[in-house]
């Protein structure tokens, strides 16, 4: 199913997409739904990020360029960090370039929404605890990040986690390929095996550290190939089988807050 959040004129909504419509649903959607009887047109709707996340956490430097690279021992400690929940945006909404800098780096990404509440899941079990996927884009700064290794702010803008377009709960998350194309031109075109640190070993090492909940949004690594872009530029985040995330770069305004 394909989970989605939408919105028509002021009011927002939640549903599932069935070809060229929104069936509405109300409820908890990681735990007892139902439908509302209403139906929209895709046409007539704004998709917003398919969920407010709880809360995300990304993984670093996650790929190869092919599967000989792979390493023979798998990282000790891998390399995660949390975003903010005040960065996700959704489908067609600007991201915005902090006025400080000209360029950020696009990074296209499987994003794993978790289901339900998760400790010490051994890798056998990790899907259980898997609700769906949807695409995200870890929009970064590297500017920004600290010289002793910190990357909390350079990830961390408003406007830099696009989310969507849906959460899709039927996909084989081992047999998509993650894309990106920039300006139309295709960057990123990896499959999933190529992560270094699988799905499963990396959503069970988290919850051996914390309690993951309903919500959760764990962003698994980007392909080689992502770069900087600027304004004007315009990327499409690309899973078959979820969709595509669709969104242009901007220059932060003048009167904006922002760094």
């Amino acid at each position: 199913m394909k989970f989605t959040r939408f919105a028509q004129g002021s009011s927002i909504y939640a549903g599932v997409i069935t070809e060229n419509e929104i069936r509405e649903i109300e409820g908890d959607i990681f735990a007892d739904w139902e439908y509302t009887g209403k139906i929209f047109s895709t046409a007539d709707v704004t998709l917003l990020a398919p969920l407010q996340p709880n809360q995300i956490i990304g993984i670093g430097a996650n790929y190869v360029s092919k599967l000989e690279d792979l390493p023979s021992e798998l990282p000790e400690i891998p390399v995660f960090f949390f975003k903010p929940t005040s960065s996700v945006i959704g489908p067609e909404e600007e991201i915005i370039i902090p006025k400080s800098i000209e360029k950020v780096k696009f990074e296209s990404e499987l994003a794993i929404v978790i289901g339900k509440e998760a400790k010490n899941v051994p890798e056998s079990e990790v899907l259980d605890y898997v609700f769906g996927y949807t695409v995200g884009n870890d929009v970064t700064a590297p500017q920004f990040f600290h010289q002793d290794g910190h990357w909390t702010i350079g990830k961390s803008f408003d406007t830099f986690t696009p989310l969507g377009p849906v959460i899709e709960t039927e996909l084989d998350p081992f047999a998509v390929k993650v894309e990106a194309k920039l300006n139309g031109i295709e960057k990123q075109n990896s499959e999933t095996e190529l992560m270094i640190i699988p799905i499963r070993r990396m959503v069970s090492y988290l919850t051996n550290v914390m309690t993951l909940k309903p919500g959760d949004v764990i962003l698994t690594g980007s392909p080689v190939g992502a770069e900087f872009v600027g304004a004007g530029d315009v990327i499409e985040c690309e899973i078959k089988g979820i969709g595509t995330l669709r969104n242009a770069f901007v220059i932060a305004k003048e009167h904006a807050n922002t760094y």
